[in-house]
């Protein structure tokens, strides 16, 4: 067996992250909106959040953030003129298409990509398919540039597969590794990959809220990757209905660990089942399972238990799970983390860290990150100008200050000086991270 592990890649705040509620079904999103934001807070926390993980021995790589005002998406609405002339026409015209091209939701990477490693892919390599996630017209417009990113983070075509997202049409609709889990012995091992959907293509669906996520999707991506170990699964409809607008909310996992709300699957004793059927041979699966007497949905969702990254930091034989503040201020919650810490259980310690202004948007520790299992020369065949080391802390933590806002209103999207701002930002960033010239769009003019 190779040596592997399981690095991050976080996604990088925007210098447009304002809370405009553009997600139906998030309900921090939903209940922020209109509300100030702190972009340099924002990207601060962040990249500290970054530093937390690699300080305790996890290979840590940034992903970006997307050119925002996304002023060529307005130009094919058919808004001419300047680019400062399109964005004011578009605020005055259709606001609602500007809100949705000003948005920094790429900052999310767990919606990114789906990964399969290369201990699950029949070629060898590892293979990434960027999520359509078209469900939301905002996050629809992401995919292409998530693309360019991953093929920057890893070029070398002998080791990586990063495929085109799936066709944007709903009955394909992907929300990528936010609905995934790997579960395994050793990250370096065959593992059982759990794919979990919401809907089926051409079902009926009446839900409150969208299911984001279909049964065909998940099985396109498994095709496509040649993955080992996919068992598919379906979301509680209940939880949907409650808020849970992607997987990842009530579930987490990591080696052969799964941790979940009793209302995370609509048939929990299935997917259990057909875990243990994938993993026969490899591993004895470990559930965890929180029963809603303990922590009520609601509470699951504000606190943000489950949308925790659970993680085996080197040389520690428990898991550690890495949970945002919201999560010790709750009292249900944080007595729900106390006792799997106190316990002799699979998960040995709980660590907190303060991703506020993500967590008012509606993303918590988990949603910031990508998840991707590298063995050695994988991890040497990355790009080293991305991942994240202490003087490249201290770089974009300069960055930040020296670009970003203190504060946003969901108004001030519409000031042009904006977007000089972001697209100066971002012309420097890409300097700092190599990623070469005509990275975004407005460098290609």
């Amino acid at each position: 067996m190779i040596h592997a592990v399981e690095a991050n890649a976080d996604g990088l705040i925007g210098p447009t992250h304002s809370y405009a509620g553009l997600s139906p079904g998030n309900l921090a999103s939903s209940l922020n909106r209109g509300e100030a934001s702190k972009p340099r807070a924002a990207v601060l926390q962040g990249l500290d959040k970054m530093k937390t993980l690699a300080d305790l021995g996890l290979p840590q790589f940034v992903l970006p953030p997307h050119e925002r005002p996304n002023i060529p998406f307005l130009r094919t609405l058919g808004f001419t003129g300047s680019d400062a002339q399109v964005l004011e026409r578009a605020w005055k015209d259709a606001p609602s298409f500007a809100a949705a091209a000003c948005s920094a939701s790429p900052m999310w990477a767990a919606n990114a990509a789906t990964v399969t490693p290369s201990a699950d892919a029949a070629d060898g390599r590892v293979h990434f398919t960027p999520a359509n996630l078209l469900t939301n017209l905002h996050r629809s417009l992401e995919h292409q540039q998530t693309k360019r990113a991953l093929d920057a983070l890893f070029p070398d075509a002998d080791r990586f597969a990063v495929h085109d997202a799936l066709p944007s049409v709903a009955h394909l609709a992907d929300e990528g590794a936010a609905n995934h889990v790997r579960l395994c012995a050793d990250h370096g091992a065959r593992g059982v990959n759990l794919l979990v959907w919401g809907r089926e293509a051409f079902e009926s669906w009446d839900g409150p809220y969208p299911a984001r996520q279909t049964r065909e999707a998940s099985q396109a991506v498994g095709r496509r990757h040649s993955a080992s170990g996919v068992v598919l699964a379906q979301q509680s409809k209940a939880a949907i209905a409650g808020g849970t607008f992607h997987n990842d909310v009530v579930c987490v996992g990591a080696l052969e660990t799964l941790f979940f709300h009793d209302l995370a699957f609509e048939d929990t004793a299935g997917t259990q089942d057909a875990i243990r059927r994938a993993a026969e041979g490899l591993f004895d699966p470990i559930f965890v399972e929180v029963s809603s007497a303990d922590l009520p949905l609601a509470d699951a969702i504000s606190s943000y238990l489950f949308n925790s990254m659970l993680i085996q930091i080197p040389g520690e034989d428990r898991l550690t799970l890495i949970c945002p503040t919201e999560t010790r201020d709750n009292p249900r919650s944080h007595a729900v983390a106390q006792s799997l810490a106190t316990s002799n259980g699979p998960i040995g310690q709980v660590r907190y860290v303060d991703v506020r202004q993500s967590m008012r948007n509606g993303g918590g520790p988990a949603c910031l990150r990508l998840r991707v299992v590298l063995n050695e020369a994988e991890l040497a065949a990355a790009n080293p100008a991305m991942r994240l080391t202490d003087a490249l802390h201290a770089e974009l933590s300069a960055w930040a200050d020296r670009w970003y806002r203190d504060e946003l209103r969901p108004a001030d999207l519409a000031d042009p000086a904006l977007l000089d701002e972001s697209r100066g930002a971002l012309d420097a960033l890409t300097k700092i991270l190599n990623l070469g010239g005509g990275f975004y769009p407005f460098q290609r003019i």
